[in-house]
């Protein structure tokens, strides 16, 4: 007798964002090449390869500044189209970029205007970003003007902007490239927080240590083709290097000085003016 599929059996998920067969074609040449994603409610999504593997173009598309040649987007199983960012922030997919796109001269809560839709007055605006900044773990004050602020403040507004979009998906692009450690840890701490909210993160790095303490899921691009998919805490960082590169990563080691009266630079008669 067959016994009958047991009712506590955990259902299958359903992807928020499925990328299908994602191609974008400059030319001959291929930035993607037929790459599949899939990325789920409550996961933190690595994102891995080297300069050039096509990382960029990927999440450009998700975010709807580049559309494909071929392949689709699928939100929560429907097939769209995005056009332009305002399309998928209207889907509830926030990206933050690896540069600053901030004006020096305006104030932290004029910067975070500009990149919302203007529905609220700047009063409420003002309000809800220090209500959000502090939620977060991440003060900011909104009449501080952004030429005082520090590199690691100045990405707070970054992610605080995108946070009082309520993003379903968050796109983060090389985050702790320009953070302390401290500051790093203070990012950990609220990526988390969003992943026990439900949302999914998308998260781009070369700091292979973070991908692992950090990422439940990681997929690795090399010269705009998926390679591999794996769970970055089953791997070394010397295995997800291996993908990325396609080759082993030899050890670098300091070669031994010797002694010499050979000069290595020698500069005569040097003027500046």
């Amino acid at each position: 007798m067959v016994n009958p599929v047991s009712a506590s059996s955990e259902p299958i998920r359903a992807p928020l964002l499925q990328a299908i067969g994602i191609t974008k074609a400059y030319g001959s040449f291929l930035a993607n090449n037929a790459i599949d994603l899939d990325l789920y409610a409550g996961e933190i999504h690595a994102l891995l390869g080297e300069n050039g593997a096509g990382k960029s173009t990927l999440v450009k598309t998700m975010y709807g500044l580049i559309q494909p040649t071929a392949g689709e987007l699928r939100w929560m199983g429907e097939k769209i189209e995005l056009t332009g960012h305002s399309d998928a922030r209207s889907r509830g997919i926030a990206m933050v970029f690896q540069h600053f796109s901030l004006f020096d001269n305006l104030t932290v809560a004029e910067n975070v205007a500009l990149g919302l839709d203007g529905s609220e007055t700047f009063a409420a605006m003002s309000a809800r970003l220090a209500k959000v900044s502090s939620d977060y773990g991440l003060p900011l004050d909104p009449n501080r003007e952004v030429w005082r602020l520090s590199v690691g403040e100045r990405q707070r507004i970054e992610i605080v902007r995108a946070l009082m979009q309520n993003p379903k998906l968050l796109i983060l692009d090389e985050p702790t490239a320009v953070l302390t450690p401290q500051e790093a840890d203070q990012l950990f701490t609220v990526l988390f927080r969003l992943k026990s909210e439900g949302r999914a993160l998308l998260y781009i790095s070369h700091k292979l240590d973070e991908v692992k303490r950090l990422c439940d899921t990681a997929t690795i691009l090399r010269g705009g083709k998926k390679v591999s998919t794996c769970n970055p805490r089953e791997e070394t960082a010397a295995s997800m290097a291996r993908m990325m590169v396609g080759a082993e990563i030899g050890e670098v080691k300091a070669a031994v000085g010797r002694a010499t009266t050979i000069p290595r630079l020698l500069i005569n008669d040097l003027s500046m003016t």
